[in-house]
C-alpha cells in the first residue's frame, strides 16, 4: 500500500522548493535589472526664477538633485540652449546632453537617441517623472507647472532670430522672456507647437511670478550626458 505524505509536508517542501529557486521547469528566472535613470524634470525651482547662473549653473543644480537621488556618479546636464548675446555664440540644448538611451527613474524608455528625442519621443505627462520619480502636475491638475524652460526650438537648437530667446541666457529673474515646452503635450491650441514638449511658446517674464502666469513654475529637464 502506498503511504501518503501529510498534506502539511507537501506545502513544506514545495515551499523549499520555492525558495531555492526551483519549479517545475528548473532554476527560476531572476528579474531584468532596471535600467538606470538618464532623464528627470527637476521636481523644483531654486527660488530664481529663470536664473540659474547661466548654463553652469543649470547643469549644477541638475546635478545635485540627480546626486540626491543617488544617481550623482552620471554627468547631469540641463537641456537648455544660449541665445547669441553680446558677442556670446549659440548654444545647442541637444548637442549638451549625450547620445541616449535615456530612461527615467522608473526605468521606462523616454527616447533612444537624438532624433527619436526630438522625432517620436515617449515623453508624456506619465513618463516625464521628476527625480524622485514622481509626476508633475499640468493643465488640468490644482496647479499647472506644464511650462518647463528649454530656450530651444523643436529641434533642440537655439533660435536664430536675433531676440533673447534664454531671459539673459539664464541669468535673469526679472523681465526678458524664455522659451518653454509643454511636458504634458498639452496647449489651447491643437496645433503641434501648442503641445511641444520642448518649444511651444515664450514666458512673461524671468521672475518664478511671471512664469507662473502662463503655467510654469521654472522647471527643467535634466539629462545624463554619459
Amino acid at each position: 500500500m502506498t503511504r501518503c505524505r501529510p498534506y502539511s509536508l507537501v506545502v513544506s517542501l514545495a515551499a523549499a522548493a520555492v525558495l531555492a529557486g526551483c519549479g517545475a521547469g528548473g532554476p527560476m528566472a531572476s528579474a531584468p535589472a532596471q535600467k538606470p535613470m538618464g532623464f528627470f524634470l527637476t521636481s523644483a525651482n531654486p527660488g530664481q526664477g529663470a536664473d540659474f547662473g547661466g548654463l553652469p549653473g543649470a547643469d549644477r543644480y541638475c546635478q545635485s538633485l540627480a546626486a540626491k537621488a543617488g544617481a550623482g556618479g552620471r554627468t547631469w546636464h540641463a537641456y537648455l540652449s544660449n541665445s547669441a548675446l553680446a558677442g556670446s555664440p549659440a548654444v545647442n540644448a541637444r548637442d549638451r546632453i549625450g547620445t541616449g538611451p535615456w530612461y527615467n527613474a522608473k526605468g521606462v524608455l523616454v527616447a533612444t537617441n537624438l532624433d527619436e528625442l526630438h522625432g517620436s519621443n515617449m515623453l508624456t505627462k506619465q513618463s516625464a517623472l521628476t527625480e524622485a520619480g514622481q509626476p508633475v502636475m499640468g493643465r488640468g491638475d490644482a496647479t499647472n507647472l506644464h511650462d518647463i524652460l528649454t530656450g530651444s526650438s523643436p529641434d533642440g537648437r537655439a533660435v536664430s532670430d536675433g531676440k533673447d530667446n534664454t531671459c539673459g541666457n539664464w541669468t535673469k529673474s526679472g523681465d526678458g522672456s524664455a522659451i518653454v515646452g509643454h511636458h504634458d503635450r498639452m496647449g489651447l491650441r491643437d496645433d503641434a507647437p501648442s503641445k511641444s514638449w520642448n518649444s511651444s511658446h515664450a514666458t512673461q517674464g524671468c521672475s518664478l511670478d511671471a512664469l507662473k502666469k502662463t503655467g510654469g513654475g521654472g522647471l527643467l529637464y535634466c539629462f545624463a550626458v554619459n
